[in-house]
């Protein structure tokens, strides 16, 4: 038989692993929002994820968002996992990090398919990202604000404007379609998330990186690198970065709370996208500022990498990944 104490500590112990959670002073469902980048400073990430947070709380619906910005509650790529289970309510989740689980992901951080930022707003509502929204779901997590950044490549080395600028430099490149492009240009892969960019150069393990605009200023990649080659109007580099939900999260709320969240969802994207093109240009500014050389790939160069990707990426993503040819011609097929 149990204690009276034991049963209270046992049910403590239940309220302090659960993910939603009900405040037994406040009367509110407490939901945990987590997200690898820094936050209070700036980067457009957070503030998607601070938007969210502030229109519910305020909201008078019985529902609190508490946001843990910088990795400090789930490392960055254990927090699809940790969605699907149900033990994290809600993340701003790069969705190449989970092509380990599912391989269509890799889709999503594929060299040329996106071309600018008005190109990625059409994707949002295309046939190709409704293959990969049912497999989110398939999985046990929404959607709440579709967010793409677009980015470029630094190096300590040299610029990289054309595949042999690659060529034997240690270069960190997120998901396995970018690496297969940098390694068939004679690059050497360093696989890490993007928060450990500037400890990876600074102890010598990278000589270069490829990552979206945000996170070079957010990490302050400038203090390591010579050369920055920034999106421009031939970027190749742009990723999928959801504000996603736990769906047994989602199944908790009532009906007015759901609305409420899916408004949020709606205003922060349109923040997102009304900020994204000023993220390349904070870049630019950035790094000049810093002492670092900033170029811009030709199209021709940029035409190099495609190239390059046909052989390697589309390839082995269309050979190996179910539905792989689909995927890619359908992304192809959006103008």
């Amino acid at each position: 038989m149990f204690s009276t104490k034991r049963i209270a500590l046992a049910m403590g112990a239940s309220f302090c692993v659960a993910s939603t959670i009900m405040n037994p002073v406040l009367g509110a469902t407490q939901l945990k929002a987590s997200h690898q980048f820094p936050g209070g400073k700036g980067d457009v990430r957070d503030e998607m994820m601070q938007i969210i947070a502030k229109e519910v709380n305020a909201a008078g619906i019985d529902l609190d968002i508490k946001v843990y910005p910088g990795k400090s509650l789930y490392k960055p790529r254990e927090q699809w996992g940790a969605m699907v289970k149900g033990q994290l309510d809600i993340s701003l989740f790069p969705l190449a990090y989970a092509a380990g689980r599912h391989p269509e992901f890799d889709s999503t951080l594929m060299p040329g398919l996106v071309k600018n930022h008005d190109h990625a707003k059409r994707l949002n509502n295309s046939e190709f990202m409704g293959e990969i929204k049912k497999i989110i779901n398939d999985a046990g997590v929404i959607v709440l604000a579709d967010a793409w950044l677009a980015g470029g490549f630094a190096s300590k080395k040299n610029c990289i404007v054309e595949p042999g600028d690659a060529k034997g430099q240690t270069t960190r490149a997120a998901g396995k379609a970018f690496e297969r492009m940098l390694a068939g240009a004679g690059a050497t892969i360093a696989s890490m998330p993007s928060s450990e960019i500037y400890t990876g150069m600074q102890t010598g393990v990278l000589d270069a990186a490829n990552t979206s605009s945000g996170s070079f200023v957010s990490y302050r990649i400038y203090e390591q690198v010579k050369c920055l080659t920034a999106p421009g109007d031939n970027a190749l580099w742009f990723m999928y970065e959801p504000v996603l939900m736990s769906k047994k999260s989602w199944d908790k709320l009532n009906p007015e709370q759901q609305a409420k969240l899916k408004v949020a969802g709606q205003n922060a994207e349109d923040y997102f996208f009304k900020e994204a093109k000023g993220l390349d240009k904070k870049l630019v500014d950035t790094f000049k500022k810093s002492g670092v050389k900033v170029v811009e790939m030709t199209p021709e160069q940029a035409q190099k990498w495609r190239a390059i990707a046909q052989e390697t990426s589309y390839k082995v993503f269309s050979e190996k990944v179910p539905n792989g040819d689909k995927l890619i011609n359908l992304a192809l097929s959006v103008d």
